[in-house]
């Protein structure tokens, strides 16, 4: 992708997981992270995967893009991490200490020969000031359009405007943080959230949608190239 494109965050869980290698191999070579969505059927209403998935996706070569929403997360951290995540989110809304989780997050990060990115999630329902008193301990804070867990939601209608109040917040610490989307990011729509200047889009349902992941993620990644967008951090490549 352009330096001046969205990093690109494309959820795995909906694609045929009996053919993993060969789902994830329409990733390869195109600077795409895969997205896991962690969660435990108690912070989140849907079970998924743990960290042994995770680290079946890391052996396939792609960037992983590892989304933990369970509660109390600090628990799983050093097996996601070990597992090969390439860049991990906690939520604001999981846990009572916040910033113990990302002190954690942090030793882990430093213990790795590899660039391990850093995370804070907030839901739709909280305020962006929630993430203030933790900004110095991440990379990136992924915005959720949707309320995690809940399938076929349409994108609250406050993300841009959320979007803008974490990079303000961000310019008077004077941190230069990745701003993300999570939810509801589809091919009608993602050249317009790219517009919003984030640095990084999320969508699983639009690629791995059982029909033509290849196609869909080439006509998504065309999506995001043709916006031009403010100059953005250097996302991690494959």
């Amino acid at each position: 992708m352009s330096p001046a494109s969205p990093q690109l965050s494309v959820g795995v869980l909906t694609a045929d997981l009996t053919r993993l290698r060969e789902e994830l191999s329409v990733l390869h070579g195109t600077g795409c992270w895969a997205h896991v969505d962690l969660m435990d059927g108690t912070f989140c209403p849907q079970l998924t995967v743990g960290p042994a998935f995770v680290a079946a996706v890391a052996s396939t070569g792609v960037p992983v893009d590892v989304h933990v929403m369970v509660d109390e997360p600090i628990r799983f951290l050093p097996e996601i991490v070990a597992a090969g995540a390439n860049v991990v989110t906690v939520h604001a809304e999981s846990t009572r200490h916040l910033h113990r989780t990302l002190q954690e997050l942090a030793a882990l990060a430093d213990q790795q020969d590899r660039q391990v990115l850093r995370g804070v999630g907030i839901s739709p329902g909280t305020s962006v000031q929630a993430v203030e008193p933790v900004l110095e301990l991440v990379d990136l804070v992924l915005i959720l359009a949707v309320d995690p867990g809940w399938p076929g939601q349409a994108p609250a209608t406050s993300v841009r405007r959320r979007v803008d109040a974490v990079r303000e917040l961000g310019a008077g610490l004077g941190r230069a943080l990745q701003v993300g989307v999570d939810g509801g990011v589809t091919l009608a729509n993602a050249a317009e959230v790219a517009g919003w200047g984030v640095d990084v889009i999320v969508s699983g349902r639009a690629i791995y949608d059982g029909s033509d992941p290849a196609g869909n993620l080439s006509r998504m990644l065309d999506q995001l190239r043709s916006v031009p967008a403010p100059s953005r951090i250097d996302a991690m490549a494959s």
